[in-house]
């Protein structure tokens, strides 16, 4: 088969997933995208609004204007395959060609048949995934400062850019100098760049104080249980790069091996890094599975071919049959019933009803972690919060259930900050779902919201709205 034929099936089979999705959005995607919106009305992160990931998933948003359905699902696309691209130039100057196209094969097999809140979320995980694939390439290829450049970049998507780094060094040899001055680079800019809009110091306790916070106050009660247990099952589902990667480590004894062994190493204890474990973690794990992946299935001959079809059977059982569904309702124009879009179907009747009464110039607050609502109404943010995290102190991965705060002190600083804002509309997207957490619960905000009219609820949302804009 023709190698232009080949990228456009590949192409064209992410594309056709994606578009299964046209019409959901996922949260950590919409995270990201409502920081490109606030972008868009003239905010600044860090400075203008609390934001606690690296500066550039905005930024890229940004590229398609941070709307969600056709351009975020071609967007999507484009960037896994222009992932595999890379696998695929990496494997092919290494080994050769079959482990070139098994490795961009395998490449949008995985960022496809996967669960679906991390594989078809643009989010900080899945966008350091190319430029993690770059640099460790580059830095194999003994081009220290591009690798860096690379490692630099994948730094401003993620913080666990620094595992990436450290993958690098593996390959660098004596060239890690030049790596550091690369990677010194882009990040040298960005903090200038944060110091002169005056967005520094946000961005120091916002990214790194929140994220040191969040990383060490896990909600898992027993981390090292848990790991095993979800990197077994990731091993399972990714059953064929595993036993690739075993008949490539029992039989190459090429000097390579061992570095592709640390960087698998280092890629784990990224993926566990902040004991939770989350699918969208293992993305940092996917590269070098894939690469070690291609050459062992390539060894193997046609009894591997064999093998990986058989073993590819599982993802594709497990995730395929939702895309037929999901393809069926967009063909008969139905809502899609699914339990895990209960939550964004609340989001997007709330935003429905808040454009209903909206003017341009209006702004928002969202109670919760419900940046959807922020993508679908297109509104400036009312107070310097796109979420309710730094205003409870409760972390989003445990916020639907408990009421523990990890930064009481703060939180209550924050609310103090908020209750000098006036912002149009109010959504609680909290509180119905965990009452002990929703905004009236707390006394210094209740003065505050007495100012607020309910407009209207949804299933999961509490509307209100600024009695001085409500109109006669």
């Amino acid at each position: 088969m023709r190698r232009p034929l080949v990228w456009g099936l590949l192409f064209a089979g992410a594309l056709a997933a994606r578009l299964c999705h046209l019409n959901l959005l996922w949260v950590e995607e919409c995270y990201p995208a409502a920081a490109a919106v606030q972008i868009l009305h003239g905010r600044l992160p860090y400075r203008d609004f609390w934001f606690d990931k690296p500066p550039l998933a905005p930024l890229v948003y940004l590229a398609w204007g941070a709307y969600g359905g056709w351009p975020l699902r071609l967007a999507g696309a484009l960037y896994v395959t222009a992932a595999a691209w890379l696998l695929y130039g990496f494997a092919r100057r290494k080994w050769g060609e079959r482990e070139g196209m098994l490795a961009a094969g395998l490449c949008v097999f995985f960022l496809t048949f996967g669960l679906p809140s991390a594989v078809m979320a643009l989010a900080p995980d899945l966008l350091m995934l190319a430029p993690h694939v770059a640099a460790v390439y580059w830095s194999w290829r003994r081009r220290p400062v591009r690798a860096g450049l690379a490692a630099g970049v994948a730094m401003l998507l993620n913080t666990k850019g620094l595992f990436v780094l450290a993958a690098c060094l593996v390959f660098a040899g004596r060239a890690w100098g030049r790596l550091l001055v690369g990677f010194a680079l882009p990040n040298l800019v960005t903090l200038g760049w944060l110091g002169a809009t005056g967005a520094l110091p946000g961005y120091v306790e916002q990214v790194w104080r929140w994220g040191w916070l969040y990383s060490r106050d896990t909600f898992v009660e027993t981390p090292l249980v848990e790991g095993l247990k979800r990197t077994a099952n990731w091993a399972g589902f990714h059953a064929v790069l595993v036993l690739g990667a075993a008949l490539y480590f029992r039989r190459e004894r090429e000097a390579d091996a061992r570095r592709f062994a640390l960087w698998a190493l280092i890629s784990l204890a990224a993926a566990a890094a902040g004991w939770r474990f989350f699918p969208r973690y293992y993305f940092h794990l996917l590269p070098v599975m894939v690469l070690v992946g291609a050459r062992g299935l390539a060894l193997a001959g046609r009894r591997g071919a064999v093998a990986a079809l058989a073993l590819l059977l599982v993802p594709s059982l497990r995730y395929g049959p939702r895309y037929v569904m999901l393809a069926s309702d967009l063909a008969a124009a139905r809502e899609h019933a699914w339990a895990d879009v209960v939550m964004y179907q609340s989001s997007r009747r709330a935003a429905r009803l808040i454009r209903e009464h909206a003017e341009p110039w209006d702004t928002l607050l969202v109670w919760g972690y419900r940046p959807d609502i922020f993508v679908e109404t297109r509104l400036a943010a009312g107070a310097p919060f796109l979420d309710s995290q730094p205003l409870t102190g409760v972390i989003a991965d445990r916020h639907l259930t408990e009421a523990r705060p990890s930064a009481p002190a703060l939180a209550r600083a924050n609310r103090l900050r908020l209750a000098s804002t006036a912002p149009t509309f109010v959504v609680d997207g909290l509180g119905p779902y965990n009452p002990a957490l929703a905004i009236d619960a707390y006394p210094e905000l209740r003065p505050w919201l007495e100012r607020y009219t309910e407009l209207a609820r949804t299933p999961g949302a509490v509307i209100y709205r600024l009695k001085s804009s409500a109109g006669p």
